[in-house]
Formats: structure tokens, sequence, C-alpha cells
């Protein structure tokens, strides 16, 4: 089973951060992000994941949850030097970035780490007021990212595996002939290369993607070796995750390489009065205000004339195919629940999966998921920080470990031999056949 944990520091309980146990005077420190990858890091998890919105309109919405006070690629750089074998995903956008720019980046993550960096690839939704830009139709955006990411692949692998010679006699510490150009020119991207940062010692990045639009399943079941997923109904996962892996087949890829992970939020305790007692005290934290924003954010609609106990009209909801899709789950949502609870359903996972159980209970639900196939691992979303946190990695993770479904410590020098994400050598001949003029590794 592979485990990675969405770190934001105001804990995934968009509140939890109004906790009188939380941590919240330090969020935005390294002290803090560092003590949350080492606590993962001591509980064996696969890789932990920093997301990325490059606004500042969550803070003024209250959706601190999206609210991205850590940098991705700076935070991981920096927690390079406090880990030592867990994955560090990081986001980055196609839209407003250049694809030199992101291979760069995380090739240099790889290399410093030992082989621990991913890129999270989103196409973003948001921030494009902060590039002077509008934001373009999401069919553009996934084409830009095809195109963005095939040159990120390519520019990861202009270097051959053997390309460092150190050879004092001739003075070339790096043989130019293992260094290729790629030449790429596309309709988006011109890019000559190669980088001047040596191979990765996985081969390259993880890819990561969530996308679950019809654009981005399409990008994911092409590229991602992780697939973040929200999936809170075990048939519907199952289906999801049967459909994504034939996609990958279909697509010449080996679909066992390719991790399926849905959300989920454990609210734990040693007993179920204890984890139903914390799941009430995260209740309690929520602000009114915050939680009214959430929803109106979300859905794009105004509330503020409903009271907590009615239901949100119907008619008030406008198709929109720019929207994502777990729009369609939250307007599926109001039509059972009353404002109030549709507003603790958001706070609490913004649609992913909540377990309020003992932790014996929780890992025999992660199992029943996996080996029902509907798949791979999850993505912890903690309720709160530290206590969320660490209550999951205290009492759920050793539930796991005891059943024999996942490690008690790391085999492998990777990210990518540790999970079980080793690039196939007919994928390297396959990238390599689109810019090399031979098929040589």
């Amino acid at each position: 089973m592979t485990l990675t944990f969405f770190m934001t520091a105001f804990g995934y309980h968009n509140d939890a951060w109004m906790h009188p146990r939380s941590n919240a005077e330090e969020i935005g420190k390294l002290s803090l992000i560092r003590e949350m990858a080492q606590a993962a890091e001591r509980a064996k998890l696969d890789a932990v994941f920093i997301a990325d919105s490059v606004s500042a309109h969550p803070l003024w919405r209250g959706a601190y949850r999206g609210a991205s006070v850590y940098e991705p690629v700076v935070t991981l750089a920096a927690l390079i030097g406090y880990t030592e074998k867990i994955g560090l995903i990081g986001t980055q956008s196609t839209t407003f970035n250049e694809p030199y720019t992101v291979a760069r980046q995380f090739a240099e993550l790889d290399v410093l780490s030992d082989g621990r960096a991913a890129w999270n690839i989103v196409t973003a939704i948001n921030g494009n007021e902060n590039y002077g830009r509008e934001l373009p139709p999401k069919d553009w955006r996934y084409d830009r990212a095809t195109e963005f990411v095939d040159v990120v692949k390519k520019l990861w692998d202009s270097w051959d595996r053997d390309a460092i010679i150190n050879d004092h006699e001739r003075g070339r510490w790096v043989d130019t002939e293992r260094m290729h150009r790629i030449n790429h020119v596309g309709e988006h991207f011109r890019v000559e290369g190669p980088l001047a940062i040596p191979r990765s010692p996985q081969e390259r990045p993880v890819l990561v993607q969530a996308g679950q639009s019809p654009a981005g399943l399409e990008l994911g079941t092409s590229v991602a070796d992780l697939v973040y997923a929200v999936q809170p109904e075990f048939h519907n996962a199952v289906e999801f995750y049967r459909t994504f892996k034939e996609r990958v087949a279909a697509k010449g890829r080996n679909p066992e390489k390719v991790r399926i992970l849905p959300g989920i939020m454990p609210i734990t305790g040693r007993t179920q009065k204890e984890a139903e007692e914390f799941a009430k005290e995260l209740e309690d934290s929520m602000h009114p205000g915050n939680s009214r924003a959430l929803i109106e954010g979300f859905l794009g609609i105004d509330i503020s004339d409903l009271e907590m106990t009615d239901r949100i009209p119907q008619e008030r909801f406008i198709d929109d195919p720019e929207r994502i899709e777990r729009y369609k789950l939250f307007r599926d949502l109001a039509k059972e629940l009353s404002v109030r609870d549709l507003m603790v359903h958001i706070a609490r996972a913004v649609g992913h999966r909540v377990m309020i159980a003992t932790p014996d209970k929780i890992a025999e639900s992660m199992i029943e998921w996996f080996e029902g196939r509907a798949c791979d691992g999850f993505n912890l979303n903690m309720p709160s920080i530290p206590e969320g946190m660490n209550r999951v990695f205290d009492l759920v993770v050793p539930e796991l470990q005891e059943r024999g479904f996942f490690r008690t410590e790391y085999e492998g020098d990777t990210f990518r031999e540790r999970s079980g994400l080793e690039v196939e050598e007919d994928d390297l001949q396959r990238l390599r056949a689109t810019y090399r003029t031979y098929a040589g590794a």
C-alpha cells in the first residue's frame, strides 16, 4: 500500500488552525513543515506532498486549507537536509511556467535529494491576475500541459547515465557527446536543451497528477506515476480504478506502475467516543463566515440569504464546463444537506472520504479498499496539525503495519525504488525515438 501525506500546515480541516491544540503560531515557519515531514518519515510514508496556489485569494476567503504559505520548490529544497528517505512531491503549474525552468527545478531537487523528488502537474484554475493575463480555456491549458510534460521528460533524459566521466587527463568532467539537444519545436514551445544538470538517480522525478475532468484523465493516463483522486464511495472508486488502469494499458503503459491514491481524512482516537469527541472539537472550531465563504467559493453562488437549516435551491446552480469535477459532487450533496451540514462536509474534506472511527476500523476499511481494487493506497488528509496528524501516524499506520499492508522500514535507494515506480526501459526508448538520432542509453 502506498501512503502519502498532503502537507497543509493549517490542517486539512479548513479551520483546524483555530483548534486550541493547533500549532497556528508556527504556520509559515520552517520549524512546523520540518516536523511534519519528519513525522511522516518516522511513520515510513512514501512521500509528503505540497500543493500550490499562485494566488492569495484563499486567504481573503478564509479558505485556509488551500492557502499556499509554503512555496513548494523552495520548501522541498529546505526539507532535503532534514529528511533522508521520504519522497518529496511539489506542485508547479504548466500554465504560468516554462518547461525548461520546471525541468531544472525538479532535476536539481532530485539530484540533491538522491532521487526523492516528484512533480505534481497542474494546469492552474486561478492566479492569472498575478501574471497579467486572462485564464486560458481548459482545453488550451491541457493541450499546453501535454506538450509541456513531453518537453520536461525529454530534458530529464538529455544526459546519458554514464555522461559524467571525470577525465582529468582530457580536462573533461562530462562527455558532451553523451548530452543531447532535444530540439523540440511544437505548438507552444521551442526548446533546444539539454539541461546543465546531471541525470536523475531514479531516471527522472516521479510524475503526479490529479485532474478528473476528461482532459485531466487523458493527461493522467498518459504520463502520471501517482494519481490523486476524489473518490469517497467504494463502488465508484472501484469503477474509476478499473477504467483508469484500462486506459493506461491501452496507451502501452504498465498499469501496475501507476498508483491511484484517493484522499482520506482519518479522524481517530483510541476509542470511538474519543474519535467522535475530536471530530466535534474540530467542527466547533469552524468559523461561520469562513464556512459560508467556502461554499460560495466552490459553488460560485450567493447563500447569504439562507439560514443554516435551509437547503440551497437547485436553480442557483449553473452548469459550466470550466468548473472542476468536484463542483458536481457538491451540487449533488446540496440536494440532500442543509447549509450547515454542507459547511461541515466541505470544511472537513472538500469531497474526500472522511472516517471518524478507531484506528483498527480505519485500517480495516483502508485494507478493504486496497484489496477490493478501489485504490493502490491513499493520500492522507490530516484533520489538524499536529494532533490529528500524530493520531494517524501513531495509531492508524501501526495497525496497517501489524496487518502486513504497510512497510516498517524503507527498502531501495530512491523514491521510485521504494514505491515500486521504476521507469521501464521501453518507456525510455519510446521517448528517445521522438528526439534522438539514435535510441541508445
